[in-house]
């Protein structure tokens, strides 16, 4: 089902998504933040919201971020946002594109929240651990966006 194997402490993780999910807007991001943040090496979960050509966050767990609002084609995240895919950084010092919000970040993941070919929304998770992104946490934030997708409007 999953195409890796999936540990029970991702699996308890989503089975908590899809009982957020199913929450108001607000609580439902806040709580799908909070279950992904106490995750091993995930020190901080933003959700972002594409409105207009400007991500908006709308929920984060972990450290705080100066960067509430940040324009398509800025940063991972706004990479992402322009190129709809995933990206993936294993030293972000190393990345001119990033945007730093942490001096202990080490490596991000952002992952989009599509439905059909419309971008909706992302999950960014930082890491104070270098190269903390493996293939079995790109296949389970596929399914943890998969679950979210419908929160969104």
């Amino acid at each position: 089902m999953f195409g890796f194997t999936m540990d029970s402490q991702r699996a308890g993780a989503l089975e908590a998504l899809r009982a957020a999910a199913h929450r108001p807007y607000r609580e439902a991001l806040a709580e799908a933040a909070a279950i992904l943040q106490r995750l091993p090496r995930y020190t901080g979960v933003y959700l972002y919201v594409l409105r207009g050509d400007v991500l908006e966050l709308d929920a984060f767990a972990g450290r705080e971020t100066p960067h509430v609002r940040i324009p398509v084609g800025q940063g991972l995240c706004g990479l992402s946002a322009r190129t709809r895919e995933v990206v993936l950084v294993d030293d972000v010092a190393a990345d001119p594109r990033y945007l730093a919000c942490n001096l202990e970040t080490r490596s991000e993941i952002v992952f989009p929240i599509l439905r059909g070919e419309r971008y909706l929304a992302q999950i960014d998770v930082d890491s104070d651990h270098p190269a903390a992104f493996r293939t079995g946490d790109r296949a389970f934030l596929a399914e943890a966006a998969a679950i979210l997708e419908p929160v969104f409007p």
